[in-house]
């Protein structure tokens, strides 16, 4: 497994207040454990909450009280409960930002977990807690934790749909008809160079239209981008 991208690692500011967890884990007992080792950690984090179910993950949240969840993809109440919960906070309105846990990687269901609203994706056999600690400052922080093969699954996954327009919620466009083919290129997974060839125009003109392409959809790096086309596709399909 290739070592995880962290996109923002800086630590938070002497100061500020603790970041708020929710944890939800399969049993009462994994969720003791996992907020022991919060305790001794000496990091900025602090767990406000509890679950081992989805009813418990959804009533938590309400509370308005978490600044990142930690939810485990098997939940007391079954495997895969907290997956099918990601799905439940989004249609919800949920801004809380989500970290997965795994407990083994599978494929097919980190791309699910992404595309269900997961800003990091993390598995509980890594035997050091400083990356979770630093996986949960990158999601607070608004950045996206995946690893360079996590990236190539949701590039593969796009691949598989049609070129996605970039919408309003009112349907206008929201990037014009270069910087969509800009952006489809950058999810194929093409460096800015051999975009540059394909378009037939230079690396610069390249660069600055995907500076274009971030500023208006409020991103900063191409794992946010193909997050957010992800979702565009996932919300196109989901309406035909």
């Amino acid at each position: 497994m290739a070592s995880p991208r962290m996109l923002a690692s800086a630590p938070l500011a002497a100061g500020r207040p603790p970041v708020r967890l929710l944890i939800a884990l399969g049993s009462p007992m994994e969720c003791q454990l996992l907020l022991k080792a919060l305790e001794e950690c000496k990091q900025q984090l602090k767990g406000v909450a509890c679950a081992v179910s989805r009813a418990d993950i959804i009533r938590n949240l309400s509370r308005g009280n978490i600044d990142v969840a930690l939810i485990s993809a098997d939940l007391e109440d079954g495997p895969l409960a907290g997956l099918e919960a990601l799905t439940e906070i989004q249609t919800s309105n949920q801004a809380t930002p989500i970290v997965t846990l795994f407990n083994n990687w599978d494929d097919d269901l980190i791309v699910k977990a992404f595309r269900a609203g997961a800003m990091g994706v993390f598995c509980k056999s890594e035997t050091n807690l400083d990356l979770l600690w630093k996986c949960i400052r990158a999601v607070h922080a608004g950045q996206v934790w995946a690893n360079s093969l996590q990236l190539r699954l949701l590039l593969k996954a796009l691949r598989k749909d049609a070129p996605i327009r970039v919408v309003a919620s009112t349907g206008e466009n929201l990037l014009s008809l270069r910087e969509s083919q800009v952006a489809n290129l950058v999810v194929e997974g093409l460096p800015t160079k051999e975009i540059a060839v394909k378009l037939g125009i230079t690396e610069h003109t390249i660069s600055n239209y995907i500076y274009r392409i971030y500023n208006k959809l409020g991103i900063s790096s191409r794992v946010e981008l193909v997050l957010y086309l992800t979702k565009q596709q996932e919300a196109r399909v989901a309406t035909t």
